[in-house]
């Protein structure tokens, strides 16, 4: 109640239910003043009780129910208040999940009542047969509906609950999709720049080292290679970046339209930076068109291959082979002539690991390793992670001097799934190309 009604509530019934006793004892039939104020009495507290009725739902009602067994025998008048206070007692014990308790109560009433009218006598019955199965009755409909409420006010919960839940599920798709979106964007920035801002490094750094010497008669092949690996590096970054842009805006929805069709471009773009890199494309023309997200794995992969060698090989050749199998798929290997990994360092980095995901994203594996020199015993990567290589390949004195670092991968042909379609990858750990940097690490140190 508002604190108003309560306040208000005891100075109105206070008096009226004076008012009534003091009618009832002045109007009684006969008998003792005693007795009448007895009743009232019973009444008070069997209706009085009510107010702890949500708290102690038992003991209430079986209070009403003493108060009731007392009060038909003392009172003069049969005033119904008490029989209304246990009935509403009863109705809330079933609400609040008392079922037992409730039966047991209504079967004592109902029994109690039909004991003492047997073993009164004819003219000292109260309560006729009809009236007794009357209020059977009654106590089954009273059960019933409580029951009735407590299922209906469950069934409200656990819809409330359910509604919350998918709420709550709903937020946590939202920012799961808005994470994987935030790593995939982080990723593909770290391809691109990469590689481009790699091979800008290299020809810059190659070019000024001429001039210093006064060596350089010509500085516009490598301007030209610096102009058109920056150039190449803002347009993957802009189609990139074209997801962030506003709705409004015809923006592009994907990365860059890149594929197995690039790798030529890609290989250029490395032999002016010093590489010499050879391409073998073998797809037969019968094959089924690679999906696009294969196509987009093969040339990350590649393209982020070609940086590592570039920036840590110190290789002077590289070979790219795409190669479609059947039973496989599509199997990409790129090999240097470079120095391979020290001993006892493992392959690993943001490079290494992006490429391994990209090629888990689609049900595959890549392998990197040393590739051993002619007097070496045959390689094996021995390790269950294909991302990592094994873990002896880049040791010269178990497995034979080193002749370059492998990359292969192996990327099935299959429809898109719900997690990788349209970006060939997921946003498992996705700490990868996060920093932003372009490392490419193969070891411990930059490889």
């Amino acid at each position: 109640m508002p604190v108003t009604a309560k306040r208000i509530l005891p100075g109105v019934a206070v008096p009226l239910l004076a008012a009534v006793v003091v009618w009832d004892v002045a109007t009684r039939p006969g008998g003792s003043v005693l007795r009448t104020l007895l009743a009232w009495a019973l009444t008070v507290v069997g209706c009085g009780a009510l107010w702890w009725l949500r708290r102690y739902p038992v003991p209430v009602a079986l209070t009403a129910l003493v108060c009731n067994a007392l009060y038909f025998p003392v009172a003069y008048r049969d005033v119904p208040l008490l029989l209304i206070a246990f009935v509403v007692s009863l109705f809330t014990v079933v609400a609040a999940g008392h079922l037992v308790a409730a039966v047991t109560l209504a079967l004592v009433t109902t029994l109690g009542i039909t004991l003492v009218e047997l073993v009164s006598g004819p003219d000292e019955r109260h309560v006729d047969d009809t009236s007794i199965f009357l209020l059977a009755g009654w106590f089954v409909g009273v059960i019933a509906v409580g029951h009735a409420h407590r299922t209906r006010q469950a069934y409200l919960r656990e819809v409330e609950q359910r509604a919350l839940a998918a709420e709550r599920e709903k937020d946590v798709r939202a920012r799961q999709s808005a994470t994987e979106e935030r790593l995939r964007i982080a990723r593909e920035l770290h391809d691109v720049l990469g590689h481009n801002i790699s091979l800008i490094n290299v020809q810059s750094a190659a070019a000024l080292h001429r001039y210093a010497k006064g060596t350089a008669t010509d500085m516009a092949p490598a301007m030209e290679a610096i102009r058109d690996s920056s150039r190449e590096a803002l347009r993957e970054l802009r189609a990139t970046l074209g997801v962030l842009r506003q709705v409004d805006e015809a923006a592009p929805t994907a990365p860059a339209d890149v594929g197995l069709g690039q790798l030529g471009e890609l290989a250029d773009r490395a032999c002016a930076a010093g590489l010499e890199v050879r391409t073998v494309v073998d797809v037969p023309e019968d094959a089924p068109p690679l999906p696009p997200q294969v196509g987009l794995a093969a040339y990350r992969i590649v393209q982020e291959s070609l940086t590592n060698i570039v920036r840590h090989a110190e290789a002077s050749a590289a070979v790219v082979t795409v190669r479609y199998e059947r039973e496989v798929g599509v199997r990409v290997r790129v090999e240097d002539d470079g120095k391979g990994l020290p001993p006892g360092e493992r392959p690993g980095g943001s490079g290494l690991s992006g490429m391994a995901e990209r090629a888990r994203a689609l049900g595959g594996e890549l392998t990197a390793e040393n590739v051993p020199g002619t007097d070496g015993a045959a390689d094996d990567p021995g390790t269950d992670d294909p991302g990592t290589g094994g873990a002896d390949a880049g040791d010269p004195g178990t497995r034979g001097a080193v002749r370059g670092f492998r990359v292969e991968a192996r990327l099935p042909v299959h429809p898109p799934t719900e997690d990788t379609e349209g970006t060939g990858e997921t946003g498992e750990t996705g700490e990868t190309g996060e920093t932003g940097e372009t490392d490419g690490d193969r070891g411990g140190e930059a490889r």
